[in-house]
């Protein structure tokens, strides 16, 4: 795959470019898209070639599963079992930043590399513009994975993605900065009336229990079953020390409030602007020359809590 494209091609998301990436998908291209979370790398989800192109794009490891993005809640309802608590969720945070693993439907059409061999599926209805004429425009739901190679840090601008995936896919849509920044929060809705957060983001845990009441498991099983569970993953490949107080000789500073660092979060201590800078910071860490990254310490509340699980991920 490395040696298959020159590109990629980063075009302004107008409407002839988003005609061009619904054509490429169609005929099972990947396509790299903006959503208000963080660039995906799309493909059809329904067909295991468009899907394995994702894979070797990314050099993801198969034994884990691709988020499926749909138009609405009608399209989700074509792959997967949903239920009243399933439903709620659905019309509180769609579309938006909320993924849900539901139960896969015997009649979903989905290619087998998406589930990673699972029972279940991920399921998530952006709210970008981009992705949503996208979505409208090949009528097809899209496997969409960080635009990214696979454990690197995730990508939040079209330049990101065209240099962490330079000659390995052939069009990225640039639709801007991502608002959010962070990829989103991921929700099991179990069949036992349990439901359990996979991985925290922008819809925190206090906003699911107030619809569904307490979470009644831990927060991880030992078993993969969706993004962003693997130990070590957004990895600035260089080593990442946390709750810093200062920089030591050789580390380069990501900031928060008053600690400005080379690259400051967010120097008001606003935690969503921290959420929505955070990737770029590191990726501006990891192109520095400084050899190792330190990171200022950041509440565990609100973002803080998807800001600090990404930052032990990274630091594995």
């Amino acid at each position: 795959m490395s040696g298959k494209y020159l590109g990629p091609v980063v075009r302004p998301a107008d409407a002839a470019a988003i005609a061009e990436a619904a054509r490429l998908l169609i005929a099972g291209a990947p396509v790299a898209l903006p959503t208000e979370t963080v660039y995906g790398l799309a493909a059809r989800a329904d067909s295991p070639g468009a899907v394995a192109a994702i894979y070797a794009a990314k050099g993801r490891p198969s034994f884990n599963p691709l988020i499926v993005h749909v138009a609405d809640l009608a399209q989700a309802e074509t792959l997967a079992q949903f239920d009243e608590r399933a439903r709620k969720l659905a019309g509180a945070f769609w579309p938006g930043a909320l993924t849900l693993v539901l139960p896969l439907k015997d009649s979903a059409r989905i290619a087998a590399a998406v589930t990673a061999g699972l029972p279940t599926i991920a399921l998530r209805c952006p709210a970008h513009p981009v992705m949503r004429a996208v979505l409208a425009a090949t009528g097809l739901p899209l496997a969409a994975p960080s635009a990214n190679r696979s454990g690197a840090v995730s990508p939040t601008s079209a330049a990101h993605v065209a240099a962490s995936l330079a000659g390995r896919m052939g069009l990225v849509l640039d639709g801007g900065p991502c608002a959010t920044g962070l990829e989103s929060t991921i929700v099991a809705v179990r069949g036992d009336g349990s439901w359990q957060q996979l991985r925290p983001g922008p819809i925190t845990q206090a906003q699911i229990a107030e619809l569904l009441g307490p979470e009644s498991r831990a927060q991880f099983d030992a078993a993969i079953e969706a993004p962003g569970q693997l130990a070590s993953h957004y990895s600035p490949g260089k080593p990442l020390r946390l709750n810093a107080g200062k920089a030591k000789a050789g580390e380069f500073l990501l900031g928060f409030g008053s600690l400005a660092g080379d690259f400051n979060l967010s120097p008001s201590a606003d935690l969503a602007e921290a959420a929505a800078r955070l990737y770029a910071g590191l990726h501006c860490a990891a192109a520095s020359a400084l050899p190792c990254i330190a990171v200022a310490a950041l509440p565990c509340e609100g973002f803080g809590a998807a800001i600090n699980d990404r930052l032990r991920r990274a630091a594995v």
